[in-house]
């Protein structure tokens, strides 16, 4: 039974995630089959069913000639089961024989999928007969239909074909140093990118060093780039809006600036104040509501990362596309022009703001930017190609970034704008 247990805990996890609609690491906290595991078993579970998330249109498109009903008609157990059965054999070559017959041995084991066992045996064993060519299919179809054709409306189809081919990939790892990127790249092996962000293909983050005495932290290299933006410096007031879990209010704090950091989760804060403490930088953290709270005094800088439906992580996060509703994104826009227009009475006259979000939806980025400059709150300052080594390819016509994937980067995908306050 043991090549049975991750395959179940791999399928677990791929019912938390898409039934109910959990991400794939709150999956792992929660599901008691994983956590059973250990070493290369939970290593293994956990590589099945990021491979399914990472792929689940084309993997479901490829299995539905096999089956003679709908996948969405057969149980949530054997419709996962299913799923890290085929992903076994056409993506992680996975010998045949263990990938079916472990597989259907994880049904056997398991009460919510035991009627099926035979049924899983005989498609997996047509699965391991007739593999569907995969890489024919256009990339976007690892997304929901509806998402698909969001993308594509905003991005253009090859655009939209551009970032569904990114996400088909592991993200690599990026850090942000503390004060010397040079000498992080060289401690840590990592690769110094020209905005001076360090790219690693994998590591055990707690194991490299710099990170006990606080000389990085883990942050996107698009990420990176709004605070990179305001120019602080250590005579600067900023506000951080809607800051943790807090990459970008280390950066800010590195300045030398004095950093108030605003946000209402407070678990999140917690975790803000551990980066802190780890880094020995400081900063004050506020737990408000961005919408209601203000400073004592107008400040010149403000950094407003406002939430969003996180779109353009779908490399890191690939469930979700599929766990996010239509509607759900829908409603962020209306919270995030609150919040745009909430900092314009949080800045001086001439004071610079600088407005993002992880997603590349026009909804939640230039429109609503254009919105608040129609508004007569903002003026535009636009980025130049200098300021942003290695993005210049980025820039929009009207000075905004879009942070794009493009070959091998592995950066999220964020829009990013920088504002004059009227």
């Amino acid at each position: 039974m043991s090549g049975a247990l991750p395959r179940r805990a791999a399928a677990e996890l791929l019912m938390l995630a898409l039934e109910s609609r959990r991400t794939l690491d709150e999956a792992m906290v929660k599901s008691d089959s994983f956590n059973d595991l250990e070493g290369a078993d939970r290593g293994f579970a956990r590589l099945m069913a990021s491979a399914v998330l990472r792929e689940l249109g084309r993997i479901d498109a490829g299995l539905a000639p096999l089956l003679s009903r709908p996948l969405e008609a057969t149980s949530p157990a054997i419709r996962a089961l299913l799923r890290v059965g085929v992903v076994q054999l056409w993506r992680l070559e996975t010998p045949p024989h263990a990938a079916v017959s472990e597989t259907v041995e994880a049904a056997k084991g398991w009460p919510d999928a035991r009627s099926g066992g035979s049924f899983l045996n005989a498609v997996l064993r047509r699965a391991a007969e007739s593999s569907p060519d995969l890489d024919a299919m256009p990339a976007t179809l690892v997304w929901p239909d509806w998402l698909a054709k969001r993308f594509t409306n905003d991005l253009g189809a090859a655009g939209a074909e551009q970032l569904a081919a990114h996400q088909l990939h592991e993200p690599p790892i990026f850090l942000s140093a503390k004060s010397d990127p040079a000498q992080v790249a060289e401690a840590t092996g990592g690769d110094l990118l020209p905005t001076g962000s360090i790219r690693l293909d994998s590591a055990n983050i707690e194991a490299l060093p710099g990170y006990e005495t606080g000389e990085w932290w883990v942050q996107d290299a698009a990420a990176a780039l709004p605070a990179k933006l305001l120019a602080a410096n250590d005579t600067d007031r900023i506000v951080d809006l809607c800051a943790a879990p807090g990459g970008k209010t280390l950066q800010l704090a590195a300045t030398g600036a004095d950093v108030t950091a605003v946000d209402r989760s407070k678990p999140r804060l917690e975790r803000l104040r551990e980066n802190l403490a780890r880094t020995g930088l400081s900063a004050n953290i506020v737990a408000a509501n961005a919408d209601e709270w203000r400073p004592d005094a107008p400040v010149s800088k403000l950094l407003l990362d406002a939430p969003c439906s996180a779109l353009g992580t779908l490399r890191r996060h690939p469930e979700g596309a599929w766990i996010k509703r239509e509607t759900e994104i829908d409603r962020f826009p209306a919270a995030q022009a609150r919040l745009l227009a909430a900092a314009a009475e949080m800045v001086s006259p001439g004071g610079t703001v600088v407005y993002c979000v992880c997603t590349p939806l026009k909804s939640e980025g230039q429109d609503i930017v254009d919105q608040a400059i129609a508004d007569g709150l903002y003026t535009r300052q636009p980025v130049v190609e200098a300021e942003i080594p290695g993005f210049a390819h980025c820039l929009t016509p009207e000075g905004d970034l879009l942070t794009l994937p493009s070959g091998g980067a592995g950066h999220d995908a964020f829009y990013i704008a920088r504002l004059q306050r009227t």
